[in-house]
């Protein structure tokens, strides 16, 4: 595969995730079927998970928790993050509210996502181990370390909305299937990306696990077998819904599954705060094998700087 923004460089810094807590090597899965719940399981029709705040009629100020350890500077301003990754298609419809202000829809607003594919690689971490049992991300042809896949900014239009094309993730050792997210004010496109302003939240967001069993038992996410963590058993997701971050998913084709999902969230702010996502909730160790060669081009000397892990 030829990524199609493959001549955009990572900009500022990579940060390395390290700490211990080794998990299960990366080796070619020889059972084709057996997915990250135990089972050969076929598909179900997933359900409609959580409720949003706007469906309730409340406005609620989202629960931030940790960056973790995957963040990259630079993503880009595009509707469609996907890079050609293969995935079952996730359409992200996202709304931002100001908390502070009558839930007021902040216009303007960058919202930005980041989440692994369906094996559990990141692109710019791509020789972080994703535990199990999980083909190289190399033999789907995304083995450089400067691929952008899965990674992009919004800007928020008069409503408050925003809209993403991308896939469900996958998981990966410790953690259950989920989406970073950041929103940001005060600062404008440019050059195809997102700089200046502040970062005013800072979270995650959450698939129920039916709608996840369902997923992981189709291709290509079924060849990822092993441990995979249940919602209510995740480090970081705190069981408050959609306020938590748990997203409204509703099947496109409720008898064919694969053909993918819409989720929505309304993320409810205080464009005043501002949260980049240190010290937030224990995300816990990340995965052990991050890379450790030369960073992309325009990533900065020295040493790494800390991050919280998830």
């Amino acid at each position: 595969m030829t990524a199609k923004h493959a001549d955009k460089t990572v900009t500022r810094r990579k940060a390395l995730a390290i700490g211990g807590g080794a998990v299960a090597g990366v080796g070619v899965v020889t059972a084709v079927g057996v997915n990250a719940f135990g089972s050969d399981a076929t598909a179900a029709t997933a359900t409609t998970a959580g409720s949003s705040s706007a469906s309730s009629g409340q406005c609620v100020l989202m629960s931030g928790v940790t960056e973790g350890p995957y963040y990259l500077d630079g993503a880009l301003v595009r509707k469609d993050i996907t890079e050609g990754k293969d995935g079952v298609p996730l359409h992200l419809d996202i709304t931002v509210q100001d908390t502070t202000d009558s839930c007021n829809p902040v216009k303007g607003a960058a919202v930005e996502i980041w989440h692994c594919d369906a094996w559990g690689y990141y692109s710019g971490y791509t020789t972080a181990n994703p535990g199990g049992s999980a083909p190289a991300e190399s033999e789907d042809g995304s083995s450089a370390n400067d691929q952008t896949y899965l990674r992009g900014y919004r800007i928020a239009n008069g409503n408050g909305v925003v809209k993403f094309e991308t896939i469900m993730p996958g998981w990966y050792t410790p953690r259950t299937c989920h989406i970073h997210v950041k929103v940001h004010t005060g600062g404008e496109k440019e050059d195809d990306t997102y700089e200046g302003g502040k970062v005013n939240y800072t979270g995650q967001l959450f698939f129920d696990d039916e709608t996840a069993k369902s997923v992981f038992a189709l291709e290509p996410y079924s060849q990822h077998s092993g441990s995979y963590t249940a919602l209510d058993d995740d480090m970081v997701y705190e069981g408050s819904g959609a306020a938590g971050g748990l997203l409204t998913l509703e099947p496109i084709n409720k008898n064919k599954i694969e053909k993918g999902f819409t989720g929505t969230i309304v993320l409810g702010i205080d464009p005043d705060a501002e949260n980049d996502g240190a010290g937030g909730a224990d995300g816990g160790t990340p995965p052990s094998g991050a890379p450790t060669g030369t960073p992309p081009s325009g990533a900065p000397s020295g040493s790494p700087e800390p991050t919280a892990s998830s």
